[in-house]
């Protein structure tokens, strides 16, 4: 699979047993449907960030292709005080994370006292700039 912003081809780590595809030129995320869902643990934090998904019809920022059905994405808002834009398929087959995006979702909508998921994103991808 390439990835949307600079087209390179990504590579497939694992992460608590969720594929994520990553771009090592821009160090952006691609997670399939339900696998934000898989790494965000069981908390109300979860179901409250999820439900804060809000279509951007305002933004200016260029779309990107879906890497995998080649239609334009979707900006999406996310959260409710720093909200975060992410890029969505709107065939719904999963979501596209800029460098540093991915952690911050997972900060929001994840209760894990041990921050396990985030330690893990610590350990695969370093400390990430943005």
């Amino acid at each position: 699979m390439d990835c949307p912003v600079c087209k390179e081809p990504m590579i497939v780590l694992e992460l608590d047993e969720v594929e994520i595809d990553y771009c090592i030129s821009c160090r952006g995320k691609w997670l399939d449907a339900g696998e934000l869902e898989l790494l965000l643990e069981d908390s109300e934090e979860k179901d409250n960030l999820l439900a804060s998904f809000d279509v951007d019809r305002k933004t200016e920022e260029k779309r990107r292709k879906c890497p995998i059905c080649l239609k334009k994405m979707v900006k999406v808002l996310c959260g409710t005080d720093n909200k975060i834009r992410i890029d969505k398929c709107r065939k719904n087959e999963g979501i596209w994370f800029d460098e540093g995006e991915l952690r911050e979702i997972i900060k929001m909508g994840s209760f894990d006292k041990n921050n396990k998921v985030l330690n893990l994103l610590k350990d695969m991808f370093g400390k990430e700039t943005h």
